[in-house]
Protein backbone atom coordinates (compact mmCIF):
# COMPACT_ATOMS: atom_id res chain seq x y z
CA UNK A 1 0.00 0.00 0.00
CA UNK A 2 1.04 3.70 -0.72
CA UNK A 3 2.26 5.48 2.48
CA UNK A 4 2.61 8.73 0.62
CA UNK A 5 -0.93 10.46 -0.60
CA UNK A 6 -3.00 10.52 2.85
CA UNK A 7 -4.74 13.12 4.47
CA UNK A 8 -4.76 11.66 8.01
CA UNK A 9 -0.97 10.98 9.36
CA UNK A 10 0.32 9.45 12.18
CA UNK A 11 3.79 9.09 13.43
CA UNK A 12 6.28 6.99 10.64
CA UNK A 13 7.67 5.50 13.73
CA UNK A 14 4.43 4.54 14.81
CA UNK A 15 3.95 2.44 11.82
CA UNK A 16 6.66 0.95 11.60
CA UNK A 17 6.41 -0.27 15.17
CA UNK A 18 3.13 -1.89 14.45
CA UNK A 19 4.11 -2.91 10.79
CA UNK A 20 5.18 -6.86 9.73
CA UNK A 21 6.99 -5.94 6.72
CA UNK A 22 9.16 -3.15 5.27
CA UNK A 23 9.85 -2.39 1.34
CA UNK A 24 12.15 0.50 0.57
CA UNK A 25 12.66 1.53 -2.64
CA UNK A 26 15.22 4.09 -4.18
CA UNK A 27 13.32 4.86 -7.31
CA UNK A 28 15.73 5.98 -10.33
CA UNK A 29 19.41 6.85 -8.78
CA UNK A 30 21.06 7.81 -12.30
CA UNK A 31 18.97 11.09 -12.71
CA UNK A 32 19.92 12.09 -8.83
CA UNK A 33 23.40 11.21 -8.90
CA UNK A 34 23.86 13.75 -12.00
CA UNK A 35 22.25 16.30 -9.33
CA UNK A 36 24.47 15.14 -6.58
CA UNK A 37 27.83 17.31 -5.53
CA UNK A 38 29.25 14.01 -4.39
CA UNK A 39 28.32 10.48 -5.46
CA UNK A 40 28.49 7.64 -2.94
CA UNK A 41 31.94 6.10 -2.76
CA UNK A 42 30.74 2.51 -3.02
CA UNK A 43 27.51 0.20 -3.34
CA UNK A 44 27.06 -0.02 0.48
CA UNK A 45 27.17 4.03 1.14
CA UNK A 46 25.10 4.01 -1.90
CA UNK A 47 22.15 2.03 -0.64
CA UNK A 48 22.85 2.89 3.17
CA UNK A 49 22.35 6.46 2.28
CA UNK A 50 18.90 6.17 0.32
CA UNK A 51 17.55 4.17 3.33
CA UNK A 52 18.30 6.87 5.90
CA UNK A 53 16.65 9.46 3.40
CA UNK A 54 13.23 7.01 2.66
CA UNK A 55 12.66 6.86 6.16
CA UNK A 56 11.78 9.98 7.31
CA UNK A 57 8.56 10.21 9.22
CA UNK A 58 6.53 12.06 6.09
CA UNK A 59 6.88 9.43 3.87
CA UNK A 60 5.51 6.70 6.31
CA UNK A 61 1.77 8.01 6.64
CA UNK A 62 -1.25 5.92 6.79
CA UNK A 63 -5.16 6.92 7.82
CA UNK A 64 -5.61 5.84 11.57
CA UNK A 65 -9.08 4.77 10.98
CA UNK A 66 -7.56 2.08 8.44
CA UNK A 67 -5.77 0.65 10.98
CA UNK A 68 -2.16 -0.23 11.03
CA UNK A 69 -0.50 -1.67 7.66
CA UNK A 70 0.93 -4.88 8.21
CA UNK A 71 3.43 -4.05 4.86
CA UNK A 72 5.08 -0.35 4.86
CA UNK A 73 5.90 0.58 1.31
CA UNK A 74 8.29 3.52 1.60
CA UNK A 75 9.87 5.45 -1.42
CA UNK A 76 10.80 8.72 -2.58
CA UNK A 77 7.98 11.23 -3.42
CA UNK A 78 8.64 10.83 -7.19
CA UNK A 79 7.36 8.40 -10.33
CA UNK A 80 8.76 5.40 -10.47
CA UNK A 81 10.44 4.33 -13.92
CA UNK A 82 8.17 1.64 -15.04
CA UNK A 83 8.85 0.39 -18.58
CA UNK A 84 6.02 0.67 -20.71
CA UNK A 85 5.03 -2.12 -23.45
CA UNK A 86 6.63 -0.22 -26.12
CA UNK A 87 10.03 0.40 -24.95
CA UNK A 88 10.38 -3.52 -23.53
CA UNK A 89 11.73 -4.81 -26.45
CA UNK A 90 14.55 -1.70 -26.34
CA UNK A 91 15.75 -2.56 -22.77
CA UNK A 92 17.83 -5.18 -20.70
CA UNK A 93 16.80 -5.75 -17.26
CA UNK A 94 19.30 -7.23 -15.20
CA UNK A 95 19.66 -7.31 -11.67
CA UNK A 96 21.78 -8.77 -8.46
CA UNK A 97 20.42 -9.94 -5.37
CA UNK A 98 21.67 -10.28 -2.19
CA UNK A 99 20.50 -12.05 -0.04
CA UNK A 100 20.81 -11.79 3.90
CA UNK A 101 19.05 -14.61 5.13
CA UNK A 102 18.85 -18.66 3.50
CA UNK A 103 15.18 -19.19 2.14
CA UNK A 104 13.62 -19.74 -1.35
CA UNK A 105 10.70 -17.71 -0.48
CA UNK A 106 13.10 -14.35 -0.75
CA UNK A 107 14.19 -14.40 -3.69
CA UNK A 108 10.75 -15.32 -5.58
CA UNK A 109 9.75 -12.53 -3.45
CA UNK A 110 13.03 -10.19 -4.04
CA UNK A 111 12.28 -11.00 -8.38
CA UNK A 112 8.42 -10.44 -7.62
CA UNK A 113 8.93 -7.19 -6.48
CA UNK A 114 10.78 -6.14 -9.02
CA UNK A 115 8.74 -7.27 -11.84
CA UNK A 116 5.54 -5.23 -10.40
CA UNK A 117 8.14 -1.99 -9.51
CA UNK A 118 9.04 -1.80 -12.85
CA UNK A 119 5.79 -3.02 -14.50
CA UNK A 120 7.29 -5.72 -16.34
CA UNK A 121 6.49 -9.81 -16.53
CA UNK A 122 9.93 -10.96 -16.84
CA UNK A 123 13.90 -9.84 -15.91
CA UNK A 124 16.50 -10.70 -18.06
CA UNK A 125 19.22 -11.73 -15.92
CA UNK A 126 19.22 -11.86 -12.17
CA UNK A 127 22.97 -13.05 -10.67
CA UNK A 128 22.67 -13.98 -7.23
CA UNK A 129 24.35 -13.15 -4.29
CA UNK A 130 23.72 -15.68 -1.63
CA UNK A 131 24.28 -15.12 2.06
CA UNK A 132 27.75 -16.18 3.48
CA UNK A 133 28.01 -19.63 4.73
CA UNK A 134 28.01 -20.67 8.60
CA UNK A 135 30.98 -19.60 10.34
CA UNK A 136 33.56 -22.54 10.25
CA UNK A 137 31.58 -23.96 7.06
CA UNK A 138 33.40 -23.11 3.59
CA UNK A 139 31.11 -22.37 0.62
CA UNK A 140 29.76 -25.62 -0.91
CA UNK A 141 27.52 -26.70 -3.76
CA UNK A 142 25.20 -27.77 -1.00
CA UNK A 143 25.18 -24.14 0.19
CA UNK A 144 24.28 -22.86 -2.98
CA UNK A 145 21.54 -25.27 -4.05
CA UNK A 146 18.51 -24.10 -2.46
CA UNK A 147 18.79 -20.88 -4.00
CA UNK A 148 19.48 -22.08 -7.31
CA UNK A 149 16.98 -24.84 -6.96
CA UNK A 150 14.75 -21.31 -6.70
CA UNK A 151 16.14 -19.29 -9.53
CA UNK A 152 15.68 -22.52 -12.03
CA UNK A 153 12.14 -22.30 -11.13
CA UNK A 154 11.51 -18.77 -11.44
CA UNK A 155 12.92 -19.40 -15.25
CA UNK A 156 10.80 -21.90 -15.46
CA UNK A 157 7.66 -19.79 -14.74
CA UNK A 158 9.36 -16.94 -17.50
CA UNK A 159 9.97 -14.73 -14.53
CA UNK A 160 13.74 -14.87 -15.45
CA UNK A 161 15.57 -15.62 -18.83
CA UNK A 162 19.17 -16.11 -17.69
CA UNK A 163 20.26 -16.32 -14.05
CA UNK A 164 23.94 -15.83 -13.38
CA UNK A 165 26.51 -16.45 -9.82
CA UNK A 166 28.83 -14.32 -8.19
CA UNK A 167 32.62 -14.83 -6.77
CA UNK A 168 32.70 -18.55 -7.57
CA UNK A 169 36.18 -20.05 -8.67
CA UNK A 170 36.36 -22.57 -11.31
CA UNK A 171 35.91 -25.68 -8.89
CA UNK A 172 32.85 -24.72 -7.47
CA UNK A 173 31.46 -22.95 -10.98
CA UNK A 174 32.19 -26.24 -12.18
CA UNK A 175 30.31 -28.21 -9.75
CA UNK A 176 27.21 -26.16 -9.71
CA UNK A 177 27.28 -26.27 -14.07
CA UNK A 178 27.76 -29.89 -13.39
CA UNK A 179 24.68 -30.31 -11.08
CA UNK A 180 22.27 -27.21 -12.73
CA UNK A 181 19.44 -28.28 -14.62
CA UNK A 182 19.31 -24.08 -16.05
CA UNK A 183 23.15 -23.63 -16.35
CA UNK A 184 24.92 -20.22 -15.29
CA UNK A 185 25.10 -17.74 -17.87
CA UNK A 186 27.41 -15.54 -16.02
CA UNK A 187 29.71 -15.57 -13.07
CA UNK A 188 30.61 -12.35 -11.56
CA UNK A 189 34.53 -11.52 -10.16
CA UNK A 190 35.55 -9.21 -7.53
CA UNK A 191 38.95 -7.94 -8.91
CA UNK A 192 39.50 -6.11 -5.29
CA UNK A 193 40.10 -10.16 -4.59
CA UNK A 194 42.16 -11.02 -7.84
CA UNK A 195 43.55 -8.64 -10.18
CA UNK A 196 43.70 -10.82 -12.89
CA UNK A 197 41.33 -13.51 -14.20
CA UNK A 198 42.01 -17.06 -12.86
CA UNK A 199 43.57 -18.92 -16.05
CA UNK A 200 41.34 -22.43 -14.91
CA UNK A 201 38.15 -20.21 -14.53
CA UNK A 202 38.85 -18.18 -17.73
CA UNK A 203 39.32 -21.40 -19.94
CA UNK A 204 36.38 -23.62 -18.15
CA UNK A 205 33.81 -20.34 -18.59
CA UNK A 206 34.95 -19.99 -22.29
CA UNK A 207 34.50 -23.46 -22.99
CA UNK A 208 31.02 -24.04 -21.56
CA UNK A 209 29.91 -20.23 -23.07
CA UNK A 210 29.57 -18.75 -19.51
CA UNK A 211 29.99 -15.09 -19.28
CA UNK A 212 32.83 -13.77 -16.87
CA UNK A 213 31.82 -10.45 -15.04
CA UNK A 214 34.13 -8.24 -12.92
CA UNK A 215 32.64 -6.37 -10.04
CA UNK A 216 33.45 -4.29 -7.00
CA UNK A 217 30.55 -5.28 -4.40
CA UNK A 218 31.51 -5.86 -1.11
CA UNK A 219 30.64 -9.49 0.74
CA UNK A 220 27.88 -8.04 2.36
CA UNK A 221 26.48 -5.15 0.98
CA UNK A 222 24.32 -4.45 4.30
CA UNK A 223 24.54 -5.89 7.46
CA UNK A 224 21.64 -6.70 9.91
CA UNK A 225 23.04 -3.94 12.35
CA UNK A 226 23.98 -1.71 9.64
CA UNK A 227 20.44 -1.93 8.54
CA UNK A 228 18.91 -0.97 11.69
CA UNK A 229 21.13 1.75 12.13
CA UNK A 230 20.21 3.65 9.79
CA UNK A 231 16.38 3.02 10.48
CA UNK A 232 17.07 4.68 13.38
CA UNK A 233 18.71 7.39 12.16
CA UNK A 234 16.30 7.79 9.17
CA UNK A 235 13.71 7.68 12.10
CA UNK A 236 14.55 9.52 15.43
CA UNK A 237 13.00 7.65 18.28
CA UNK A 238 12.40 4.01 16.50
CA UNK A 239 13.61 0.84 18.25
CA UNK A 240 15.15 -1.01 15.47
CA UNK A 241 16.70 -3.75 16.90
CA UNK A 242 14.25 -6.62 15.98
CA UNK A 243 13.98 -5.43 12.59
CA UNK A 244 15.66 -8.22 10.19
CA UNK A 245 17.32 -7.48 6.29
CA UNK A 246 16.14 -10.25 4.39
CA UNK A 247 17.23 -8.83 1.05
CA UNK A 248 18.16 -6.08 -1.03
CA UNK A 249 18.10 -5.86 -5.25
CA UNK A 250 19.57 -4.02 -6.95
CA UNK A 251 18.47 -3.69 -11.06
CA UNK A 252 19.61 -1.81 -13.94
CA UNK A 253 17.71 -0.78 -16.81
CA UNK A 254 20.38 -0.32 -20.23
CA UNK A 255 19.33 0.31 -23.75
CA UNK A 256 20.26 -1.78 -25.81
CA UNK A 257 21.11 -0.13 -28.81
CA UNK A 258 22.89 2.45 -27.26
CA UNK A 259 24.57 0.61 -23.75
CA UNK A 260 23.63 2.91 -21.65
CA UNK A 261 22.43 2.96 -18.06
CA UNK A 262 18.50 4.46 -18.38
CA UNK A 263 17.89 3.82 -14.83
CA UNK A 264 19.30 2.13 -11.87
CA UNK A 265 17.57 1.39 -8.41
CA UNK A 266 17.58 -0.67 -5.29
CA UNK A 267 14.61 -2.26 -3.65
CA UNK A 268 15.09 -3.80 0.25
CA UNK A 269 12.84 -5.86 2.09
CA UNK A 270 12.97 -6.03 6.13
CA UNK A 271 11.45 -7.85 8.27
CA UNK A 272 10.28 -7.83 12.03
CA UNK A 273 11.43 -10.81 14.01
CA UNK A 274 8.28 -12.49 15.63
CA UNK A 275 8.13 -11.91 19.18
Amino acid sequence: MDLQNTNTNVEGKELLNHGKTLRLHTGNLVNRNRLKKKCPGSPSEEVREEQQKNLPSHYLTFPVEQGFPDTLDCSIPEATDAITPEEREEVKISAKLFLCESGQSAIRDAVETACQTLAVSQLDSVIIAPPGPVEGDGRSLAHLQPAWEELESLVRKQKIAAIGTSDLDKELLEQLYNWAQVKPSSNQVNLASCCVMPPDLTAFAKEFDIQLLTHSDPKELMSTATFQEAMQEGAAGLSATDWRLEWVLRYSVIVKSRGIIKSKGYLVSARRASP
